[in-house]
């Protein structure tokens, strides 16, 4: 996975994340968009994210996960 800096974080548009309105769960490759449905599962389990959170993210990560380069 890429190393995601905070001056590219920055640059990327609300659509790029998980959960736009606040910025969360970034995916600008597929390699995030693994990880950001991995990190979701975990919130869930600790109780700090909805069920229908994480239904977005991984709706999200999905798509991005099976586009074609």
């Amino acid at each position: 996975m890429a190393k995601l800096t905070t001056r590219r974080r920055n640059a990327l548009p609300k659509s790029e994340f998980g959960l736009p309105g606040s910025r969360r769960y970034p995916m600008p490759d597929k390699a995030h968009a693994v990880n950001a449905k991995a990190r979701a599962a975990q919130q869930v389990k600790a109780g700090s994210l909805s069920k229908s959170s994480q239904a977005k993210i991984n709706a999200k990560a999905n798509s991005i996960i099976r586009r074609k380069k």
